[in-house]
């Protein structure tokens, strides 16, 4: 069997993303699609609409083979390391090729990543505060090698691409044209509908049903939903009991800006009050809001320098159960099915998931790891 890989979240997962399984499978002439998805956190920092089995259960019954998990050491994080440790997963266990929306899929993405890896041997120090750090790097990049890597389906393309190269991995690019609206854009006549503007919806209490296939709206009907305004008061908590040296030690937490946290979460009303006070030109919102995920989840960095990376199956379909089989023995990672004590506790294997995953327990009463079992769609319980 050949596997085709892809990179995702599915937050929630929508009409685009049914396509792009399609294409994914299509393209590459796949027996298998195999995704590597964000837990229950995501990669722009915030905690994912609904939970990772619900997420999984959604994209099972809309073609996927075979969903894993992309933990929060990987996952909330900016897209070389969001990407990397997608490509590090689909890598272990063997998968032939990756496949990704992007805004100009005609682009040689694996000649870019390689003069991209020509230059970074010595990465240019960036230091002009009015712009962002991400905005400043864009410019060399699109001086250098000719490339504007503003859009974010062909930045996390070209990350894709670049941890291939990075890690040698015999993995070919299917890159396809993404349809539908932009990451925080509302969609126009005869657009698919964004995540985002999905969510916006949601929360005003409109109707979504047409935007997405029937396991998603099934899902968002049973799973509690989570969002930052139900964070906010724990990332209150966290600003106004942690030490200025415990914050130091979060990960992202650089230039001093445990005293700009500090000082402006008090009379923050709400989460978007907060996120105003603290944005500046040096950083982006993306940026700023994995911080913050990372202050409530007590994400730090030398934690996540720590933590092994694993297969951690969350759900599959027969051709994805026969993937496993084939590929069980030649994996370059440990492939988790189901999480015992001792790998979620401190020291364990997945103590850092388990870490970060009890605060989305505690809030919907869901246990997420121990003893879970991944989802059989379709699939024999007896094998």
């Amino acid at each position: 069997m050949q596997a085709v890989g892809m990179i995702a979240e599915f937050n929630p997962l929508h009409h685009g993303h049914v396509f792009a399984l399609a294409q994914a499978r299509k393209l590459s002439g796949a027996d298998c699609v195999v995704v590597a998805m964000a837990g229950n956190y995501v990669q722009r920092g915030e905690p994912a609409l609904v939970d990772k089995w619900t997420r999984a259960q959604m994209a099972l019954a809309s073609g996927a083979d075979l969903v894993i998990e992309l933990p929060p050491a990987q996952a909330v994080q900016a897209a070389p390391q969001f990407a990397m440790g997608g490509v590090r997963l689909l890598a272990a266990l063997g998968v032939s090729s990756l496949a990704f929306g992007t805004e100009n899929a005609a682009l040689d993405h694996a000649a870019v990543a390689a003069k991209l890896a020509d230059l970074q041997a010595a990465p240019p120090d960036f230091v002009d505060h009015t712009q962002t750090y991400a905005t400043q790097v864009n410019a060399f990049y699109e001086k250098t090698v000719g490339v504007s890597l503003t859009s974010p389906n062909l930045l996390l393309g070209i990350s894709y691409a670049q941890a291939i190269h990075a890690l040698g991995a015999r993995m070919q690019l299917v890159p396809f044209e993404r349809r539908g609206a932009g990451h925080d854009e509302a969609a126009t006549d005869g657009d698919l509908a964004s995540g985002s503007q999905i969510r916006a919806k949601l929360a005003a209490g409109e109707d979504i049903s047409a935007m997405v296939p029937p396991a998603t709206l099934a899902g968002l009907k049973t799973a509690r939903q989570v969002t930052w305004d139900v964070f906010f008061p724990w990332l209150r908590y966290r600003l106004e009991t942690a030490s200025l040296d415990e914050l130091r030690g979060i990960l992202g937490m650089t230039e001093g800006l445990e005293f700009r946290l500090t000082q402006q979460i008090a009379g923050a009303a709400d989460f978007t009050t907060f996120m105003a006070r603290i944005k500046s030109k040096r950083y982006t919102y993306a940026r700023l809001r994995r911080l913050c995920l990372a202050v409530v989840l007590n994400l730090r960095a030398v934690d996540v320098a720590a933590a092994p990376l694993l297969v951690h199956v969350l759900g599959f379909t027969p051709a994805g159960q026969a993937y496993l089989h084939q590929v069980k023995k030649t994996a370059s990672l440990p492939i988790i099915s189901r999480p015992s004590l001792p790998m979620l506790a401190p020291g364990g294997e997945m103590a850092l998931t388990a870490q970060c995953d009890h605060l989305i327990e505690t809030l919907t009463g869901t246990q997420q790891n121990f003893a879970r079992r991944p989802i059989q769609q379709g699939a024999s319980p007896s094998v």
